[in-house]
């Protein structure tokens, strides 16, 4: 990172420049098999497109609430620095009938009826598929994010002293984001660029978000996002750790 980021937007930036190549999340679903590795550049690209979906399909503007309904996946990790791009307020697992707009994964579709405003559907299915139909009530955001463009400019600036983060029902400004992860990083033994840590925590405390993105984000290290991970073994998971070059672990 440098001295002057103070969003996690600021923070993908930063990594963009320093090293667009490198894998940032290297996501796995092991109820699936799933695997996915994103470098920063093509984070980057699905941030971008997203943040675009969101300010002019959606016309969010800053300090909307947007209520993530997800899990830990690589795409909460494109709707999360997307939102800070905006300059939206992410509501992790948040109340949708006080959001302003939701975004929802499989099981929690009914819940996000109660908003009013703007809903996209994720089917979280390998590769990002689009659904066969849309769940009623929703767009699918697979169909919709891919016309966006690979660039954006927020319309008005983003206050990094304005909420940007609600989880366990805290409240988050972008910078205090920022500096807690940073905070955070020695305890998770996360030292600098190329460390690496596996986190199979879930997104709905701070401890999860700062473990399985901010964290790694903040110091230059990178994430292997692992869900449903009780349904691989200890031998199997020892061997992921040793070919994925893990250094730290958060479970």
């Amino acid at each position: 990172m440098n001295a002057t980021d103070r969003t996690p937007a600021d923070l993908l930036r930063s990594a963009l420049a320093a090293d667009p190549a490198r894998p940032l999340v290297t996501f796995y679903d092991d109820a699936t098999g799933e695997r996915v590795e994103l470098s920063v550049a093509t984070l980057a690209n699905w941030v971008a497109k997203t943040a675009n979906l969101l300010q002019d399909g959606m016309s969010a503007e800053p300090g909307d609430r947007v209520a993530l309904l997800l899990p830990a996946h690589w795409q909460t990790v494109v709707w999360l620095l997307a939102c800070s791009s905006v300059g939206a307020v992410a509501d992790m697992d948040g109340d949708p009938s006080r959001a302003d707009h939701v975004v929802a994964g499989p099981g929690r579709f009914e819940d996000g009826l109660a908003c009013r405003g703007e809903r996209y559907a994720l089917s979280l299915a390998p590769l990002g598929r689009r659904f066969p139909a849309p769940p009623e009530g929703y767009a699918d955001y697979a169909v919709d994010v891919p016309s966006h463009g690979d660039r954006f400019a927020p319309y008005v600036p983003v206050d990094p002293e304005t909420p940007a983060l609600i989880v366990a029902g805290a409240e988050h400004t972008a910078a205090e984001v920022v500096e807690r992860a940073l905070s955070d990083a020695p305890g998770l033994d996360l030292t600098g660029p190329g460390s690496r840590i596996l986190s199979a925590l879930p997104y709905d405390t701070w401890e999860g978000l700062s473990a399985g993105l901010f964290a790694p984000l903040a110091t230059g290290g990178s994430v292997v996002l692992c869900r449903n991970l009780a349904e691989l073994g200890e031998e199997s998971l020892a061997k992921r750790i040793e070919s994925e070059r893990v250094t730290a672990t958060a479970r």
